[in-house]
C-alpha cells in the first residue's frame, strides 16, 4: 500500500513560500520520484473507483458506515471517468507544446475534445466552441458553473508532474483551470495540485494543508474554508462534529454557497461547490491520519457528492 499512502497524502497545493525565501533546491532520486508518481496516479484511480458507487446517493447527510461499498481491485480501472480522462487532454497539450504553452492553445485543444462533460467543464468547452476565449470561458459572466468542482477534481496532473515545484502547479492552473473555472473554482485546483507537488517531500497531512493554505489568496473564501478546517479538526476529535460545522457554513449559509450552479441547501440538496467538497477532502486527510482506507471512507461518507471529491481528494 506504499504507493496508495503516498497518493492519499499527496492531495495538493502550491506554495508561494518557495518564492519568498524557502530553500531553493530539494533533491529527489529518480527512482523515488517514479515510485511516488506512480502511486499518485494509482491513488487517484483508487479513490475515484471506490467512491463512484456512492456518488449522489446521500446529499446533505452522512453515508452510514455499513453503506460504504467494500473495496474490489477491479474498481481501480477508470477509463471512462471525467475525473481522469480530462487530465489526459491537458497532459497531451503539454507534451506537444511544453510548459510555455499559451492558454489559447490549451483552450483550442480542450475545445476539440470529444468525451462527455458536465457542469463547469461542459459549459467551458461550449463557450470555447462558441468563440468565448479563455479565461472568459470560465468566468461567471459566461459560465454559471464557475464555482463547481471541475478543475478541483482534475488538477491532480499539475502536481504529479511538478515534484517540489508548487509554483509550477499554480501556473498550470492559470492555463488549464481558467478554461472552465474562476475564483474559488480555480484556487481549489491549484490547492490540489500544490499538495501533490509538496507531498513528494512531506508526508504530514497537517503540514501539507498548511502549505496549501499559503498558496491560496488569503482573502478568498476558499482560504477561509481551509483555516476553518484546520481549527475545527483540532477542536473536535469526532469528524462528524466538524461535518456539522461545514454543513452549516458551507452548504446552508447563502454567503458561502453562491447562487450559481449550487445554491444554499441542506439535507437532500445537491451541491458541487468547491468549498464544500474541498472541506471534505481536508477532513479525509486530517481525520484519516495516513490510513488510506479510513481517509477515503471519511471523504466519501460526508460529501454531498461523494465521488466528486473523494475521488480527487484521495490521490
Amino acid at each position: 500500500m506504499q504507493k496508495a499512502i503516498v497518493c492519499v497524502v499527496a492531495l495538493g497545493t502550491a506554495c508561494l513560500a518557495c518564492a519568498a525565501g524557502a530553500p531553493g533546491e530539494r533533491r529527489l532520486p529518480v527512482a523515488e520520484y517514479r515510485d511516488k508518481m506512480q502511486g499518485a496516479w494509482l491513488g487517484q484511480m483508487i479513490g475515484v473507483g471506490w467512491g463512484l458507487p456512492t456518488e449522489f446517493k446521500v446529499k446533505g447527510g452522512i453515508i452510514p458506515e455499513d453503506k460504504m461499498p467494500p473495496w474490489r481491485p477491479a474498481m481501480v480501472n477508470q477509463h471512462d471517468n471525467d475525473d481522469c480522462y480530462v487530465e489526459m487532454t491537458f497532459l497531451r497539450t503539454l507534451e506537444q507544446h511544453g510548459f510555455d504553452v499559451s492558454i489559447r492553445q490549451a483552450g483550442m485543444d480542450f475545445a476539440r475534445s470529444g468525451y462527455p462533460l458536465w457542469h463547469a467543464n461542459a459549459a467551458g468547452r461550449d463557450n470555447l466552441r462558441r468563440g468565448i476565449a479563455p479565461p472568459d470561458s470560465g468566468h461567471p459572466q459566461f459560465n454559471k458553473h464557475a464555482d463547481d468542482i471541475d478543475y478541483q477534481i482534475e488538477a491532480d496532473f499539475s502536481g504529479i508532474i511538478a515534484p517540489g515545484l508548487p509554483n509550477l502547479a499554480i501556473a498550470l492552473g492559470e492555463k488549464f483551470g481558467r478554461l472552465m473555472n474562476y475564483g474559488d473554482g480555480l484556487y481549489a485546483g491549484q490547492f490540489i495540485g500544490g499538495l501533490y507537488a509538496e507531498a513528494y517531500f512531506e508526508s504530514d497531512p497537517w503540514k501539507l494543508v498548511a502549505a496549501g493554505l499559503r498558496c491560496v489568496p488569503s482573502d478568498s473564501q476558499y482560504a477561509e474554508m481551509i483555516r476553518d478546517l484546520l481549527q475545527w479538526c483540532r477542536e473536535h476529535s469526532d469528524w462528524t462534529k466538524t461535518w456539522q460545522l461545514v454543513e452549516a457554513k458551507y452548504h446552508q449559509d447563502p454567503r458561502y454557497t453562491h447562487r450559481l450552479c449550487s445554491p444554499p441547501g441542506g439535507a437532500g440538496a445537491f451541491s458541487i461547490d468547491v468549498k464544500l467538497n474541498g472541506a471534505y477532502i481536508i477532513m479525509g486527510l486530517l481525520y484519516g491520519r495516513g490510513d488510506p482506507d479510513r481517509t477515503i471512507a471519511i471523504a466519501c461518507a460526508n460529501t454531498v457528492s461523494p465521488t466528486t471529491r473523494c475521488r480527487r481528494s484521495m490521490p
